[in-house]
């Protein structure tokens, strides 16, 4: 866990992600959440490359906007979260394998993969739709400052 945070805390500045940093609360507690149905990390040579989780967004702001763009339940749904990645092993394809295995761990448990991204995050946005993930709808959360665009909601189809 130790060596999640400092990736965590290395890549911040360069994808803004997370919005809030620091955070409000303990980096631990942004790396492993509650409804977790899974989470993975990568290494590179034995050194931690970077981290994905996979959710079930059951209530709050997250599941409320799934469920009102996409019209299906939440228990249908499967959130990829919490996905970064050490600026040393950014380009190769770190990200892309972590979001591989969240996506078809969600399809292995009978669930619609979902995320959310952060608009000005273009990178992870353009990332996504290159993955052939599609916009479902906009959402604007409690943490997003004023000043920013709403978040984006998206979902990759079957």
């Amino acid at each position: 866990m130790p060596r999640l945070v400092e990736v965590l805390a290395a890549q911040q500045s360069g994808s803004g992600y997370p919005v809030r940093w620091p955070l409000p609360f303990p980096a631990e507690e942004f790396v492993v959440r509650s409804g977790e149905l899974g989470a993975w990390v990568a290494e590179v040579s034995g050194a931690v490359a970077g981290h994905v989780a996979l959710l079930h967004p059951a209530v709050g702001w997250e599941a409320d906007a799934f469920t009102d763009a996409l019209g299906e339940p939440a228990e249908r749904l499967a959130a990829v979260s919490t996905l970064f990645v050490d600026p040393g092993s950014r380009g190769l394809g770190v990200g892309s394998r972590l979001l591989e295995v969240a996506v078809g761990s969600a399809r292995a448990v009978g669930r619609r993969p979902v995320l959310d991204v952060v608009q000005e995050h273009s990178p992870a946005a353009d990332l996504y739709r290159r993955r052939g993930w599609r916009v479902v709808g906009e959402v604007r959360p409690h943490w997003l400052p004023p000043d920013r665009r709403p978040v984006l909601l998206m979902t990759l189809d079957a």
